[in-house]
């Protein structure tokens, strides 16, 4: 007997057989439950929509008691996986490193709160915009400031979260005062909260959140000095993805999606832009 594990000579002609038979019953099959079998087939073979972003910016990126990741781009990711017909897997990465894990392929699309800006859209590409924002200011107390153009001053403490927009300008635009850099949000408010910084560079809905946070500690001056919108950042290159994503985004709009996301995660933020004539981010 033949030690190797196998089959018999006449394996062959009955695995033949097995085929023809499956291969019948296909053909019985309707055509429009055919074509379902093939597309479902294909959506499960599809790889996963690997998105990264940053959990740690609530209500659009942050996890649940459960430590599950939520909010509005989690929810913004899941419904474009729908539209692409592909699962959806977060990938929590440190925001200043998001544009290197995308350029490295180690993700598909960044949806991050991140902004586009010239700079970055020299090595990234960018969907339309789906959120317009601006940069606020997080003031103590007790601080002088009362503008951005209060910032550039000697003496001056600006604190700054690592890699951000508010990082870009401080960096550009403050030559007479201290720009504390911070890799956390929440250190940078502490900063300010206990007046140690004059001043928080962030954009105007966090600002908000924060000021009540801080309401005995802090200043809120909402109004953007400088505007700005919030893409989904794409690879070089990536133009059919692109394309499709514009495709999603427009549609989801024109469905409310963007009003729902706005209604669940941020209606007090919602009321009060509008009460005080302050145009809502989405």
């Amino acid at each position: 007997m033949n030690a190797t594990r196998g089959t018999s000579p006449d394996a062959p002609h009955a695995v033949d057989s097995v085929v023809m038979n499956a291969l019948r019953r296909c053909l019985c099959v309707p055509l429009s439950t055919a074509f379902l079998l093939f597309a479902a087939a294909a959506s499960s073979a599809a790889e996963p929509l690997r998105v990264g972003m940053e959990l740690a910016y609530p209500p659009f990126e942050m996890t649940d008691p459960q430590g599950r990741p939520t909010g509005v781009s989690v929810r913004l990711a899941e419904a474009l996986g729908r539209h692409l017909g592909r699962d959806v897997r977060i990938e929590n990465i440190a925001f200043d490193g998001l544009i290197t894990a995308l350029k490295t392929r180690k993700i598909d699309c960044i949806i991050s709160s991140l902004t586009a800006t010239p700079e970055r859209a020299r090595s990234i590409a960018f969907s339309a915009p789906y959120l317009r924002t601006g940069l606020a200011l997080l003031v103590a107390m007790k601080s002088p400031v009362q503008s951005a153009a209060d910032l550039d001053a000697p003496g001056r403490i600006v604190a700054v979260k690592k890699g951000t927009t508010g990082h870009q300008y401080a960096a550009t635009s403050l030559t007479k005062a201290r720009v504390l850099v911070l890799d956390k949000e929440s250190s940078a408010v502490l900063e300010v909260a206990q007046g140690k910084a004059d001043a928080f560079i962030y954009d105007s809905l966090s600002v908000y959140q924060n000021h009540r946070r801080h309401p005995d500690a802090t200043r809120a001056l909402l109004r953007p000095f400088r505007e700005e919108t919030w893409a989904i950042g794409l690879r070089l290159g990536d133009d059919e993805l692109r394309r499709t994503v514009n495709e999603f985004l427009e549609a989801f709009r024109e469905s409310g999606g963007f009003e729902r996301l706005g209604d669940e995660f941020l209606p007090d933020e919602k009321g009060f832009f509008k009460a005080q004539g302050i145009p809502f981010v989405f």
